[in-house]
């Protein structure tokens, strides 16, 4: 149930869920690297330099602009600003002069203790869902962790897959060797 703040109020429910982002779009690294990674800001300015805030901020802006007799305004939400703002931009998307961009300091949700080995690719390209470990990520407004990710919890996954098989039907050969996990 570890929920931390975060830097940025990212919805991954929103995200994942409503506009059915694929987990591998922004975290890369689980395929092809131990760990899966936090998104890089430009990753996340694929969209974000073409969505700057949700359409009812943008359509009561319009209407506003509309009723006002003058033309629409941009509109930044608080939370693309800091986006925008990490990366040394201004309202407009474009670089401020003398600003210096600064990685978003996302805060860790899922942690291991620093004597267990853990590899997302060999997870992933075992057909594994992200959502057998992490949860309904696609349901969380804020990531929490969902799974105790204890020992046991991994033994009993690992034994059941040797059971029933990898989630493409492939027989499973998950190791339960301590020395797979642990240094």
């Amino acid at each position: 149930g570890y929920e931390p703040d975060q830097p940025i109020l990212f919805s991954h429910q929103m995200h994942a869920g409503e506009l059915a982002i694929d987990c591998l779009y922004c975290h890369v690294g689980a395929e092809r690297s131990r760990h899966a990674g936090i998104p890089s800001e430009q990753i996340c300015m694929n969209c974000h330099k073409f969505v700057a805030a949700p359409l009812a901020d943008v359509r009561a802006e319009d209407a506003a602009a509309a009723k006002a007799g003058r033309p629409a305004r941009p509109v930044l939400s608080p939370e693309i600003a800091k986006l925008y703002r990490a990366l040394g931009l201004g309202s407009d998307g474009k670089p401020l002069p003398g600003a210096i961009p600064e990685p978003v300091r996302w805060a860790k949700v899922h942690n291991l203790a620093d004597f267990v080995f853990f590899d997302h690719r060999s997870h992933v390209g075992a057909g594994f869902a992200c959502a057998t470990c992490h949860g309904p990520v696609d349901a969380m407004a804020r990531v929490r962790q969902f799974s105790d990710l204890s020992m046991g919890w991994c033994v009993n996954c690992h034994r059941a897959s040797n059971l029933s098989g990898l989630p493409d039907g492939r027989p499973a050969a998950a190791s339960t060797d301590c020395s797979t996990c642990h240094y």
